[in-house]
Order: C-alpha cells, then sequence, then structure tokens
C-alpha cells in the first residue's frame, strides 16, 4: 500500500492523529516529493482535528512544491481554515486559485456563513453564479444558512424556489437548512409543513423543528415534537435536550423538565455543558433553586451562562443575599460579567426597590467599560423608577442614542409609577414626533395615567388612539381601559367594555368585580363573580378580595363566609391579610363585633395592622368604645405610627362625649410622632384636573370657593342643619 493510499484512509475514518503520524514518518524515511493527492488528505486530517500550526507548515509544503494553487489542495487547505473561522487565510488562498469547483465555493460560503457573515457569504454565492458554476446541494445548504443568519427571507425563498427546480430540493440537508431558515424568519407553520413533506427525517431535521418552535415561543409544540422524536427511535442528542431544557424552562413546566433531565442522564448527555446550563436555567426557571444549584455546583468549568441563570433564579424570587453571593463568587473565580448579568441584578434591585444597589451595578457597568445597550438602559430605567428616582431614570433616557419602544416605555413607565402623569403624556408627545409606533405597553401606561388623575378626558383620548392603533383587543390593555372607567365613575362605559373584549382571562374579570364592590355596586360584583365561574376562569387571590368586599356592602355574611371557607378547600388559594380583613370587616359591618374579634383571635397567621384597623372601624359606626380600644391597641402594636388607629378611636370617644379620653390620645398620638395625612380629593371640570386638600389654599381660586362655601353652610343653619364635628377631634376644632 502506497503512503498516499494509507494517510488517505485514516483521514477518511477519521483517524487524524495516525494520519498525521504517518505523514511526519513519509518526510522523514522518505526523499520523494508528496503528490497534490497525499497533501490534501494530510489537509483533510489536519481539519477534522483543528491541527491548525501542522496544517500551517504542510501549506508551507505545499508553497515550495508549487501545489498550494492545485485545485484538489487549495479547496482543502480553504476547509482547514474555514473550519477554524480564518477566514482571510482562507481567501488569500481561495483568490490564489486559477480554478475554483463547487466544493471550493462551499467551503468559503460556509466559513463565512458559521462565523455570522451572512452578508458576505451571500455575495460569494451569487459571485459564483455569476462564474456559470452550479451550486450543489452543500452550497445551496450553506447559502440558506447564510440567509438564515441574516433573517434575509426573500433571499431563501428565492434559494428554496431553485432548490425545487432542482434535484437538490429533496435532499435532507438543504431542506433542514430551510426549516432553520423559516423558523428563524418567524415562519414556523412553513417550516412544519416542510418537515412533514420529508421522507427520511434524520436527527439534524428533528433537532432544527423543535429548536424553532422553541425560538417562536411554540414551547407546547416543541415539547410534543420531542416526545414524537424519541417514540420515532430517535436518541435525543445535546443539541435536542439544551432547546426542550429552554422550552420546560419558559412554560415553568417542572414535570416535563425533570423527565429531559432523566433522558439527558440515559443518553450520557448530563455532563455536556450546554446541557448542564440548560438544566440549571429551567430549574431555576421553575423556582426549583435546590435542583439549580446542585447542577450548578456540579459544574466542571465556571460559565458566565451558568453563573447569570443562578443570579436569576435568586433575583426572581427576590432573594437578594444569594444573588449578591453568586455574583461575587462569579467575579472571585475571575469571570467577566456580561450585560445578562447586569440586567438579571438591575431586576432583582427593581423587585427590591434598592436605589443603592442600582447606583452600584451602574457603576460596574461603567467601570467595566461594557456600552450600555438597549436592555442594560431599559433595565436601569426601570430600576431608578422604582426606587423613585426619577431624574436619575431621565438621565439614563437622555443618554441612549438609538431608543427603541422598551426604552421609551421604560420612561413612561416610570413617570406613571411615580404618580407624574403630566410627564408621562409630554414623553408620549416626543415619542409622537420620533416617528415610532406606540405598542400595548405604552397605551397601558397611558391609560394607567388617566386612571391615576380620574381624567375621563384624557382617558377617552388614549382609548381613541388605541382604538386606531388597533390595540383595543390586547387583554392587557382592555384591562386598563376598563380599570380607567371604573375610577372615573363611569361603571357602565367600563361594562360595556368589558362585555365587548373577547377571551377574557382572569385579570379582566378581576377589574369588573372590584370596580363594582369598590362603588358600593355589590350585586352586579357577585353576578360578575357568577358568570366568571360558568365562563370556567379560575379565581385568583385577587378574585376572592373583590368578592369579600361586595359581600361586606351588601350585608351578606353567610355568602361572604361561604366564599372565604371555599378558597382553600375549593380554589387551593391560602388566604392572606386582604381576605381576613375582608371577613372582619363583613362581620363587623352587620354588628357582630365580638365574632369578629373571636375570628382575629383564631386567625392561622399574626394579624397586621390593616386586620384590627377593620374591627375599628366596625366598632367607630356602633360606638363600641371596649372592644374598639382593644382593636386600637393592637393595630398601634403592628405600627404605632400610623395615625388610622389614633383618629378611628379618637371619633369613637367624641361621639360617647369623651372628651379627656380624646385629648389624652392625642398627646399620645404626637408623643408617637404620628401625622394624620391630609384628605386629597379631584374632580374633572372643562377638561382640567383640580385637585382639593383638606383645608388647603393651594387652588388658585382658594377664596372663592370658601366663600361660597360659608354661603351654603350659612344657608344649611338657617334650615336646622348642625354639622356633627366628632370627625375632627384630633385636630382641635371641638371640645
Amino acid at each position: 500500500m502506497s503512503w498516499s493510499s494509507a494517510i488517505s484512509m485514516y483521514a477518511q475514518h477519521g483517524a487524524d492523529s495516525q494520519a498525521l503520524a504517518l505523514f511526519a514518518a513519509f518526510r522523514r524515511s522518505s526523499d520523494e516529493a508528496p503528490n497534490e493527492f497525499l497533501l490534501a488528505s494530510v489537509m483533510r486530517a489536519c481539519m477534522q482535528s483543528r491541527a491548525v500550526p501542522f496544517g500551517e507548515q504542510v501549506h508551507g509544503n505545499a508553497v515550495k512544491l508549487g501545489l498550494d494553487v492545485n485545485l484538489y489542495v487549495g479547496t482543502a487547505l480553504i476547509n482547514l481554515y474555514a473550519k477554524v473561522a480564518c477566514m482571510d487565510a482562507a481567501m488569500r488562498v481561495f483568490h490564489a486559485l486559477p480554478a475554483k469547483n463547487p466544493v471550493t465555493w462551499t467551503a468559503v460560503i460556509t466559513g463565512y456563513s458559521r462565523i455570522g457573515h451572512g452578508g458576505v457569504a451571500l455575495d460569494l454565492f451569487q459571485k459564483m453564479g455569476a462564474q456559470d458554476v452550479q451550486p450543489d446541494r452543500f452550497v445551496l445548504a450553506s447559502a440558506v444558512s447564510a440567509c438564515s443568519t441574516l433573517a434575509f427571507l426573500q433571499g431563501g425563498r428565492q434559494i428554496h424556489g431553485y432548490a425545487y427546480r432542482s434535484a437538490a430540493g429533496v435532499d435532507a440537508s438543504v431542506i433542514n437548512a430551510l426549516i432553520d431558515l423559516y423558523c428563524k424568519c418567524s415562519r414556523p407553520l412553513v417550516a412544519r409543513k416542510l418537515f412533514d413533506q420529508m421522507k427520511n427525517h434524520n436527527l439534524v431535521s428533528w433537532t432544527t423543528m423543535i429548536a424553532g418552535y422553541m425560538q417562536n415561543s411554540l414551547d407546547t409544540e416543541a415539547l410534543e415534537m420531542f416526545w414524537q422524536m424519541c417514540q420515532a427511535g430517535w436518541q435525543p442528542d445535546a443539541f435536542a435536550c439544551t432547546s426542550i431544557l429552554n422550552s420546560c424552562g419558559s412554560m415553568e413546566a417542572i414535570s416535563q423538565g425533570t423527565q429531559i433531565h432523566a433522558h439527558a442522564i440515559k443518553a450520557n448527555l448530563e455532563n455536556d455543558e450546554y446541557v448542564k446550563n440548560a438544566l440549571i436555567d429551567m430549574y431555576a426557571k421553575c423556582d426549583h433553586l435546590a435542583a439549580a444549584r446542585v447542577a450548578f455546583d456540579a459544574l466542571a468549568h465556571d460559565d458566565v451562562v451558568s453563573y447569570n441563570a443562578m443570579i436569576e433564579g435568586y433575583a426572581r424570587q427576590g432573594d437578594l443575599t444569594e444573588a449578591v453571593h453568586i455574583f461575587r463568587k462569579m467575579r472571585y473565580v475571575s469571570l467577566r460579567p456580561n450585560l445578562l448579568t447586569f440586567v438579571s441584578l438591575l431586576g432583582m434591585s427593581s423587585l427590591v426597590s434598592s436605589f443603592e444597589w442600582s447606583k452600584q451595578i451602574h457603576g460596574l457597568i461603567i467601570k467595566s467599560g461594557t456600552s450600555v445597550d438597549l436592555y442594560v438602559g431599559s433595565a436601569l430605567i426601570d430600576a431608578y423608577s422604582k426606587s423613585s428616582l426619577v431624574d436619575d431614570a431621565k438621565a439614563v433616557f437622555l443618554t441612549m442614542q438609538n431608543r427603541d419602544m422598551a426604552i421609551w416605555n421604560a420612561m413612561i413607565f416610570g413617570h406613571t409609577q411615580n404618580e407624574q402623569g403630566e410627564e408621562a403624556v409630554k414623553l408620549f408627545n416626543q415619542l409622537r414626533v420620533s416617528r415610532m409606533t406606540p405598542n400595548e405597553f405604552t397605551f397601558v401606561a397611558l391609560v394607567t395615567v388617566a386612571s391615576n388623575l380620574a381624567s375621563m378626558f384624557h382617558g377617552q383620548q388614549f382609548h381613541a388612539q388605541i382604538i386606531k392603533a388597533g390595540g383595543e383587543t390586547n387583554p392587557h390593555v382592555s384591562n386598563a381601559l376598563i380599570d380607567m372607567y371604573a375610577k372615573c365613575g363611569c361603571i357602565k362605559e367600563g361594562w360595556m367594555l368589558f362585555e365587548s373584549t373577547c377571551g377574557k382571562d382572569v385579570i379582566c374579570w378581576n377589574s369588573m368585580i372590584t370596580t363594582n364592590a369598590q362603588h358600593g355596586h355589590a350585586e352586579e360584583a357577585l353576578h360578575a363573580f357568577q358568570l366568571m365561574r360558568e365562563a370556567k376562569v379560575e379565581p385568583n387571590y385577587v378574585t376572592f378580595v373583590g368578592v369579600l368586599s361586595a359581600c361586606a356592602h351588601a350585608g351578606l355574611v353567610d355568602e361572604g363566609l361561604h366564599h372565604f371557607n371555599s378558597m382553600k378547600s375549593k380554589y387551593g388559594i391560602e388566604p392572606g391579610t386582604e381576605h381576613y380583613a375582608s371577613v372582619v370587616n363583613l362581620l363587623g359591618r352587620s354588628g357582630r363585633l365580638h365574632s369578629a374579634q373571636e375570628f382575629i383571635e383564631k386567625m392561622p397567621i399574626k394579624p397586621a395592622a390593616a386586620v384590627w384597623r377593620s374591627l375599628l372601624s366596625a366598632c367607630r359606626l356602633f360606638g363600641n368604645v371596649e372592644i374598639g380600644r382593644y382593636a386600637a391597641e393592637m393595630a398601634l402594636l403592628e405600627d404605632p405610627s400610623d395615625s388610622g388607629p389614633y383618629v378611628l378611636l379618637s371619633n369613637i370617644y367624641a361621639s360617647k362625649g369623651l372628651w379627656a379620653d380624646v385629648q389624652q390620645l392625642r398627646l399620645r398620638m404626637d408623643y408617637a410622632g404620628a401625622v394624620k395625612e391630609p384628605g386629597y380629593s379631584w374632580i374633572e371640570v372643562m377638561k382640567e384636573v383640580h385637585t382639593f386638600i383638606a383645608r388647603g389654599t393651594e387652588h388658585p381660586q382658594a377664596e372663592l370657593i370658601y366663600a361660597v362655601l360659608d354661603e351654603l353652610m350659612g344657608l344649611l343653619k338657617d334650615f336646622g342643619y348642625h354639622p356633627d364635628t366628632s370627625e375632627l377631634a384630633l385636630l382641635g376644632e371641638t371640645g
């Protein structure tokens, strides 16, 4: 057997080290010059084993022998350099070749496509066609991959048409590349049609389709296809397991995720770094942080992806201590945080409203030299806004040169959250001038502004713009609109909008139930709850707050207690402070003060101040000094600086003429530093919202308003009206 044949055989069978060792022995023991076939075989072994230094030596030998311009040797050299992403070296060899075949073109096109330079790959594909070189299936697959990299759907369709007209249209590698293209261009249905038309699926076909579903957030379909692949007898590889674990994490499907984990163990893929990172991410997203931590601690090599997954998991649960611990460990092992790390940390600071933490992270971003991209920018704006640092949020906003809708929305929400409605509307007007198109998140923020201002004028304007933009069908927008009409006192309009909403979710039903309950329309609230159950929509924690409030307003004690008891027994919802306070209010309003007190004392959780205040309010209603005094003491034990219990107990004392107790309570309130917040009210007149504060003089027409009020009070007294001044006991205006 000749040297050339032996080296070629080793290279073809993947025995690369033997092929290279044999070539070295050939050079030492033979004076014969290697021919083009031997050099091509050696270059193939170098490519397969990524032995670049050895390949460069062989390249030097080829140059000396004048074989570097040989088609076979040159193509093998291009394959080697393209495989290791040395495209400059590959192109130097490519341009030096006097003749090129489809394999040569495939090597450079694939090389550029693999490193993400899709535009260069497609330019080469065009030049290939201009030189009348007929593309084979490998070139077509590479060109389609280049289109996928660029999300260039039109170009991919043209290549698809060419492949369909040629024999390459039925080749698995071409179809797999097309499936990938259509998935990456958000055409999963077209991709699935191609997949179903394939006569012989291979593992790449299955994994590409599964990954495509995952990329398009069609996680249920991805999971179904994964099980179909297993039933068809295919063994999932690391790529398939990674994709499907991402889908399980997105769906928070812990049961399916653990089954995939078991498959990975059976397939001996558990130690694959990509699979491990996907497992950590899946368990973290499913809030199984103990399992995620086990997988994380078992990592053989520190990896930024796994650290980010753990930080994100702890951040989602608001566990600042563990998130910071993982971040510090990350820095200790000299791993450089990336933008996703900073986004997770900023998300956590938003959850805990920690402005100090937000500023520290911002400082680290600047020190690391990382440019603030759109994701980090929106996270910074959100974090500062939730910490009430709107000026800092605005400073970040102004530094962003190319703002997308996420940046605009974050800043508009920032103003909205901090009750800066006017600033939010001004920013929206700037957004419209910038020619950007507002989306459903923008409209939710704007409608919330109108709700906070109780401004029907602004609310109707925003509603009109939503209709023009075709956004009224979005459930988040419709929920915000229903809430806005309710807060503006337009219950009828809110109900009409509710009835016209398709696909009502639990939030939509809750808006209607709570709205009617707050406005004293108990029958309508309970009717909405009945319709909700008939629509097979599962109630949640918030639903029962509204239902119990409606029962309290209507005095439906038995029905209210029935709904309260059904929370855990029928729906598996653990009652919270709001529910217990509502039941106390329900019993108290019906005059069953002793039952309400007994209910509180038997609560399985520690009664919060709000629960005792509910009892105290009922005592004020019925003038019960004894229970009222006890309820006030218990409420003040929870929060001594809260003025509410002082005011309510003072009103009870005043109604009974116990002025000495009122005076003593006032001194105690001053000593505790409790300050009664002034009451606010507002009304919209002629498209302008007027705000009033108790005994305030801030309104520009305050003198005229008080003059009219005095005149009205005089008329009332002339008709025999005597005002009840017990509410003013703590302000020193009576007694």
